[in-house]
């Protein structure tokens, strides 16, 4: 008994012990509480009614696009914008406070938007109308105010009590546009897009004078060297409202995204990573804090492996030549409007220099394209924002005829020695298909051997080396030396070409699926199905001067990211193959091509340029570096005839190889003028030693 008295007083002890606690506790919270809200409560509510808080963005700039000497080609420039938050201030201070805006923005011609439709001395309407009626009608004026007691009225409703009409107007201005747009003690009105950082010195130095603006800084896409590589960097433009609504947790609604080009590939590297910053705000809008809770992260560079040096002059070379050919300037005129050219570093497959002609302006697309410019671009039948190094194929022509040759000497149809005789006309299986030499004074080139037949362009050879071989030899080699399939460039939109073989004339041909020895012999000299872009001819030309070696393709030479550190290759390459949608190359088997068939080859292609009957003589007759190189005429559709040159340098030890080709430029004669003119600025030559025989005839190279 006396146990269970005893638990039942300690059961008491500690109820009565934690009863006094909860009165204490209690009587402490009620005080507290008396002292917030009676004894302290008119100063707290005071200085919690005076603080505002705001969260801003703090944009991310976008990585910058270098060329391989780090160059800057795109990147972001920072830019102010002005912008205003609603405050609890009286009538009298707002007005005040946005005239003062105004003298401060005018003071450093900033520009503000003002699309109040009334102007002053004398007073008039900037409208006119249905739309004038309208406006009257949404404001609540009578239909036949006039424009003085329209600008009277809206002097009233915003109680302005300045007497300058010039003034008046001015407060008038981002009344009405606030009223327009709205805005909030949480959402802003952009007062102007683009201020000086001289106007951001005095704002941020007299901030009591103007209630409740806000400086935000934004990164502008600026390209430093207007068109040069437009259609390798790209463009970016605002992000569309369903594209926002998909990717709103990465994306602002005023954000760009890049839409070609480098700017669109590698959108998620250059892409950076916004911050945020927090204002208070006096309920005057004055403001007394400012702190970033987030930073924001850069985005990361793309560094290319262009010299922009060498890119003005290709793109300066290719334009020259195409209004050249289109004037006249070799003789005959020809309706010459775009063409393309690549240089490449034969060993590494880098590009140095990609040029597409007509080019456009990426900063056209920056904020928005305007209706004409889009219209002027889209309307240009040379279109201009085709990328035709990449995106455009090609018949090659007599360029093609190297692979025919190496082909034929791998198969051993033909030797490095033997001579076919070249009659002019090659009869076989019912008919007949001429030499280009063919001609009322010509019976054609006579005996010829591999090397001959090259610096010739002689057709007839390489009809019947295709013949002895076959269509399925030829197109295993041309395969091999990437024709007929995508490089992998690191650009959108890259085309495949076609390559003439069994498998797609039956695509292209359902009507007449068969192969024939008429298609072997027009597939021998670059004709037939055959279309490639100049960029894999590129390829195929490099290959051909480093020995027969694979080279991976690239135009980019790596990213760096705003830590400093680099990302590897093989992400690279993973990103952009699943961004473009590209498979690994296992399609064409390695084939090991004896360097004697190789030498015999590239014997033939420096006679082109060396020996007085080459096809290019009249080009590089007194040029300082020996160059091997290969004309090309391709008859294509509406009776054009596409010029075509791929030439390499030195001849000894290679480094570069160029390919350029002219839409109807006639004759490939014509196009090593590019060439030319590129290798002189690569090897640091004087061009004004220079000279050129206007007089010679060049070789034309007619297609039957």
């Amino acid at each position: 008994m006396a146990n269970r008295s005893n638990k039942k007083s300690n059961i008491n002890l500690r109820f009565n012990v934690l009863t006094v606690l909860v009165y204490i506790i209690g009587i402490i919270l009620i005080a507290k509480l008396f002292d917030l809200q009676i004894i302290h409560g008119e100063e707290y509510r005071e200085e919690s009614n005076t603080r505002l808080t705001r969260e801003s963005t703090l944009e991310a700039a976008r990585g910058s696009i270098l060329d391989r000497t780090g160059a800057s080609l795109v990147s972001s420039q920072m830019q102010f914008s002005l912008e205003m938050y609603k405050t609890k201030v009286e009538n009298d201070v707002l007005n005040t406070s946005i005239l003062n805006m105004v003298q401060v923005l005018e003071k450093y011609g900033c520009e503000y938007e003002d699309t109040f439709p009334i102007k002053i001395e004398p007073y008039e309407f900037t409208i006119s109308g249905d739309t004038l009626s309208k406006w009257k009608e949404n404001n609540d004026l009578d239909p036949n105010i006039t424009a003085e007691q329209a600008f009277n009225k809206f002097k009233d409703k915003y109680e302005i009590e300045n007497t300058n009409v010039q003034e008046i107007r001015k407060i008038i201005t981002i009344r009405y546009l606030i009223s327009q747009k709205g805005y909030s003690s949480t959402r802003a009105v952009t007062i102007s897009d683009e201020i000086s950082r001289e106007a951001v010195a005095e704002f941020s130095e007299s901030s009591d004078k103007f209630a409740g603006i806000n400086i935000v800084v934004k990164p502008i896409r600026q390209y430093n060297e207007g068109t040069l590589a437009s259609h390798i960097l790209g463009y970016a433009d605002l992000i569309r409202s369903e594209e926002y609504e998909q990717r709103k947790d990465t994306y602002g609604m005023n954000d760009i995204i890049g839409r070609t080009g480098i700017e669109y590939v590698f959108e998620e590297y250059l892409k950076g990573k916004n911050g945020t910053k927090q204002i208070d705000m006096a309920v005057d809008g004055t403001t007394t804090a400012e702190y970033i809770s987030k930073e924001a992260v850069a985005g990361s560079d793309i560094v290319l492996t262009l010299d922009a040096n060498l890119q003005r002059i290709t793109e300066n070379a290719l334009e020259a030549n195409i209004q050249k050919i289109a004037s006249g300037g070799f003789g005959t005129a020809y309706d010459a409007k775009a063409g393309a050219c690549v240089v490449m570093d034969v060993n590494t497959g880098d590009i140095l220099a990609m040029a597409s002609y007509p080019n456009y302006n990426p900063a056209d697309f920056v904020g928005g394209i305007s209706t004409s410019n889009w219209n002027n671009y889209t309307n240009n039948e040379a279109k201009p924002l085709v990328n035709k190094a990449i995106q455009n194929s090609y018949s090659p022509g007599s360029t093609f005829k190297m692979i025919t040759a190496i082909a034929g000497l791998e198969s051993g149809v033909i030797t490095t020695t033997e001579k076919i005789n070249d009659t002019g006309v090659y009869r076989k299986y019912g008919i007949s298909m001429n030499c280009w030499y063919y001609t009322d004074y010509h019976r054609g080139h006579g005996l010829v051997n591999v090397s001959e037949a090259i610096e010739k362009s002689c057709n007839y050879f390489f009809y019947e080396t295709a013949d002895r071989m076959g269509i399925d030899e030829l197109a295993k080699f041309a395969k091999y030396f990437g024709l007929g399939t995508k490089t992998g460039v690191e650009l959108q939109s890259e085309t495949a070409g076609v390559l003439a073989n069994r498998e797609n004339k039956q695509k292209l041909h359902p009507d007449d699926p068969n192969w024939n020895p008429g298609n072997t012999l027009n597939a021998a000299i670059g004709q037939g199905d055959n279309e490639f872009s100049p960029l894999q001819m590129a390829k195929y030309i490099s290959m051909l001067v480093n020995g027969g070696k694979k080279i991976d393709v690239s135009i980019v030479k790596t990213i760096r990211n705003a830590d400093g550190s680099e990302v590897s290759k093989d992400e690279i390459n993973n990103f952009v193959n699943k961004k473009l949608g590209l498979e690994e190359e296992t399609s064409s088997e390695d084939i090991q091509i004896n360097q004697e068939y190789l030498d015999a080859v590239l014997q033939g292609m420096k006679s082109v340029t060396s020996d007085t009957t080459g096809t290019a003589y009249v080009r590089f007759k007194d040029f300082d570096v020996s160059v091997g190189g290969k004309t090309g005429s391709a008859e294509a559709p509406n009776d054009q005839v596409h010029a075509w040159f791929v030439g390499f340098a030195p001849f000894e030890n290679p480094e570069i190889a160029i390919v350029v080709m002219v839409e109807n430029g006639r004759h490939g004669n014509y196009t090593a003028e590019v060439v030319r003119d590129i290798m002189e600025e690569y090897f640091g030559m004087n061009t004004q030693d220079v000279t050129e025989d206007m007089s010679a005839t060049p070789y034309v190279e007619i297609m039957q």
